[in-house]
């Protein structure tokens, strides 16, 4: 099945570690990184999938992935 999860947050060194890991866990980007600013800050966004072994459920723990 494929996973897909799409990860959020301020554009800093925190959330590049965050897409750092999940490509380190298996996981590939999915398409081109997203950027909005919120009047505040710069928020950046990023898709990314995985393909594992079984079926899909709702109950699927996508932070364990």
């Amino acid at each position: 099945m494929k996973l897909y999860s799409y990860l959020t947050g301020p554009d800093d060194e925190t959330f590049c570690k965050r897409v750092c890991a999940k490509l380190n866990d298996g996981w590939e980007l999915y398409g081109n990184p997203t950027l909005t600013f919120d009047g505040k800050n710069v928020i950046a966004g990023q898709a990314v999938v995985k393909v594992v072994d079984g079926k899909f459920h709702n109950e699927i723990n996508l932070k364990q992935m």
